[in-house]
């Protein structure tokens, strides 16, 4: 177990587990939009105190609360109480996901659980009152296709207002991503797609689409896609993503012109590296997910053979080909990260427009993709992203 360790105050629920800890703390985080509720997380902590390392005991745990959350929900439909059921069903799809994370590959117990949040999170689209959300195919390569999330834009007068497509990082998925802040930009004007692209969510674990370096291919498809809509404007889309999403978005903007904005959420410049080392130190550093999950996502039969895969995974001679505006946001006490990756990626870009925001331990937010306090990074996002798409 990689300990949590870092200058920045952060509340780890699971000291002598990092990654644990930081999906605990997406939980924590994600609260502020419903995505779940402290006395819930409590119940589950204080059920695997003890047991660090047992994922087993951890998947257990947080499909049981996702199993008692979903009875709940049930129970008010049947009552006639919409949004009360909707509540309930937002949290126990990210209970169930939450606990899916780290067995690989995925047996039939971990993708019951996964069509289970899927399930809980349609039956919260259909419930809520807002914002309206709507579940997509993205036509992809070979008659294949993306499943993807409509989120439909808010408090505006535009008649196609712009939209951000948003992918995926290395181990969450497009509902995960829903709970990290895309009602925000719902709010702000603007239209969500949210997409699980090769090697995450749906698309890994029931339409055999695996992680590849040209992500550029799901863009384009997400772009080809908006611009048979009529309630969307085509011509200014963003492409945001989070985590490994900080090597997804940079490439999309670089080699999709058609990206009119970029937010890496996270900063990666070069992949093979990142692993190289995790390797090397036989795993024992700060990761999200077990190592194991490097090679299933990328259906690799050893992780070395994983590794080779990773090869074209680098930003380097990409980025310097972005025009257009930037927005890199990171954490001062990253500790999956270092800062000085995001430093090496901001300065590559080429684009004129581009900011680096860094995130401190004195203002909260300096962990990975702020999951110490996710709602700092989602509204500045949000707020950059309104500016540069004149939503």
């Amino acid at each position: 177990m990689a300990k949590a360790v870092g200058k920045a105050p952060w509340f780890a629920y699971f000291p002598d587990d990092y990654r644990w800890s930081a999906a605990m703390s997406i939980c924590c985080s994600t609260s502020y939009w419903g995505a779940a509720v402290m006395g819930e997380l409590d119940r589950i902590g204080r059920r695997l105190k003890g047991k660090e390392g047992d994922d087993g005991a951890w998947f257990a745990e947080w499909v049981r609360m996702g199993d008692h959350v979903r009875g709940l929900g049930m129970e008010a439909e049947k009552a006639g109480n919409r949004l009360t059921a909707s509540a309930f069903h937002k949290r126990a799809c990210m209970y169930y996901q939450i606990g899916e994370r780290f067995p690989t590959p995925k047996d039939e117990k971990a993708l019951g659980s996964y069509k289970k949040s899927i399930g809980c999170f349609r039956r919260f689209a259909r419930l809520t009152d807002r914002p309206r959300i709507e579940a997509v195919e993205i036509p992809f390569e070979k008659g294949k296709r993306l499943p993807a999330l409509l989120v439909h834009a808010e408090n505006t007068k535009q008649k196609r207002p712009p939209v951000v497509v948003v992918f995926d990082g290395f181990d969450i998925s497009k509902e995960i991503q829903y709970m990290e802040g895309a009602e925000e930009f719902a709010r702000r004007g603007m239209s969500v797609l949210l997409v699980d692209a090769p090697g995450n969510g749906e698309a890994i674990r029931f339409r055999n689409l695996f992680m590849r370096h040209d992500h550029e291919a799901a863009g384009s498809a997400a772009i080809d896609y908006l611009e048979t809509r009529k309630d969307v404007d085509a011509k200014r889309v963003a492409v945001m993503a989070i985590s490994l999403g900080g090597y997804f978005a940079p490439r999309n903007a670089s080699m999709e012109k058609r990206f009119k904005a970029c937010v890496a959420w996270g900063a990666i410049w070069d992949y093979h590296a990142t692993w190289k080392k995790r390797i090397e130190a036989a795993y024992k550093v700060p990761l999200s997910v077990p190592g194991h999950h490097l090679s299933w996502s990328m259906n690799a039969k050893t992780m070395q053979e994983a590794l080779r895969k990773l090869e074209p995974f680098r930003l380097d001679g990409v980025v310097q080909k972005m025009r257009c505006p930037f927005l890199l946001v990171h954490g001062e006490d990253d500790q999956q990260v270092p800062l000085k990756v995001a430093q090496t990626l901001f300065k590559a870009v080429g684009s004129k427009d581009k900011t680096l925001r860094v995130f401190t331990g004195k203002e909260g937010g300096a962990q990975h993709c702020q999951i110490d306090n996710i709602p700092l990074g989602a509204h500045l996002i949000s707020d950059w992203l309104k500016e540069k798409l004149r939503a």
